[in-house]
Parts: structure tokens; C-alpha cells; sequence
């Protein structure tokens, strides 16, 4: 699988030749240093973009169609939430356009707000948040759908060391109760030792064959 950024002769190559599978319940981080593919290849696994040459498939979710909202979602890096929602209509939104009531979406968004140390902040807008509580915000909208893959691009990148590990000890916890797979790209080797699998990108190039955590 390829992806290209303009004219296949003359563009920006972000994706080379990658071949890669997720399976049910896997953990797996993906690591490598910034502008080596990672964001790209997320993007690409949440049918938010189509490969220049390849094929992906989600075998397991239905067609590139019907996997937003539902069963895949992403914490994107860099600021998401809708400006003229307050947090807690940001957090709810995916239960509601997945077809949930709204008392069933304010009830989850709240209980993932105060998971992730925001409960304080529902009635906000997204202006009024720091950098690091819009990331947290996000990684909660994202879970709030219950998806079967969860992708996580940079979550912890705006958090301070102790904020950073809650937060994935949070995320980790949620993915599990409900059962998803989760990737996440980091280069943040601190993040990357909870992960039991671990695949590497430079240069648009992935390995999926890393050494991984033992015990």
C-alpha cells in the first residue's frame, strides 16, 4: 500500500509499499520520529484516506463506508473538537449520529469526562481548554462511540509524564472493557513500552516485525 501527496512522479511519497493487519483485541504502538509516515498510515486505516496504490479492507467492520461513525475511530493529533459544541457535546456526538439518544450520549460523555480528569469542563467550549485538555477531550470522543479500533495519533503529546500515563492507563482500560483493537503512534518511547506489539515507520517505510515486550 502506497500513499502519494501529488503527482506519483514529482509528489511527497508518506506511505512506501506498507502491509500490515490488525486483529481483534490487539494492542500495538506505532513508533517513529515525526514526518516518517505514522499519521498518515492512521489516516489511511480510518478510511479517512484512500492509498495512491493498494488495497485496505476491513474485513471484520464492513466497507470504508460505513466505519465512521461506528465501528473505527480516531484521536486525531492537533486540535478536533467542534468550536460551537461545549466539551460535553463534542464527547456525545458520536452516540448521537450513531443513532443513540441523547440521554444515553450525555451520560457517557460524562462518565469518559470524568475518567479522563475533565468533569469540570463539560459545559466549555473547546477555545476555553488547554492544549492538553483538548487532547484528553479527544481521546474520550473518540471512545465514546464504543468502536472496535481505535486509533490514537500522538495522544499523550501534550501532556506532562505523570498526566501522559494516566492518560493511557485510562485509554488502554476503556479499550478493553469494550473489547476493541487499539494503535497508537507515538514517538514517545515511554508510551511505547506498554505495548505488548510494535511496529516502526522512517521514511514511510513500516516494519511490523519489532521485538516486543516480553513478560
Amino acid at each position: 500500500m502506497v500513499r502519494v501527496y501529488g503527482s506519483r512522479d514529482a509528489g511527497v511519497t508518506a506511505v512506501r509499499d506498507a502491509t500490515f493487519e490488525v486483529l481483534p483485541g490487539e494492542h500495538i504502538a506505532l513508533v517513529g520520529p515525526s514526518g516518517s509516515g505514522k499519521s498518515t498510515l492512521l489516516l489511511m486505516a480510518a478510511g479517512i484516506e484512500e492509498p495512491t496504490e493498494g488495497v485496505l479492507e476491513w474485513p471484520a467492520l464492513g466497507s470504508r463506508a460505513n466505519l465512521r461513525p461506528g465501528p473505527v475511530a480516531i484521536a486525531f493529533q492537533g486540535p478536533s473538537l467542534l468550536p460551537p459544541l461545549s466539551v460535553l457535546e463534542n464527547v456525545a456526538l458520536p452516540v448521537l449520529l450513531a443513532g443513540g439518544d441523547e440521554g444515553r450520549a450525555g451520560a457517557e460523555a460524562a462518565r469518559l469526562l470524568a475518567t479522563f480528569g475533565l468533569a469540570e469542563l463539560a459545559g466549555k467550549l473547546p477555545e476555553e481548554l488547554s492544549g492538553g485538555q483538548a487532547e484528553r477531550a479527544g481521546v474520550a470522543r473518540a471512545l465514546a462511540g464504543e468502536p472496535r479500533l481505535l486509533l490514537a495519533d500522538e495522544p499523550t503529546g501534550q501532556q506532562d509524564g505523570a498526566t501522559g500515563a494516566a492518560l493511557m492507563r485510562e485509554m488502554v482500560a476503556e479499550v478493553d472493557r469494550i473489547g476493541a483493537a487499539l494503535v497508537v503512534a507515538t514517538h514517545d518511547d515511554r508510551v511505547a513500552v506498554l505495548f505488548d506489539r510494535v511496529w516502526s515507520m522512517r521514511d514511510g517505510l513500516l516494519e511490523t516485525e519489532v521485538a516486543t515486550r516480553s513478560g
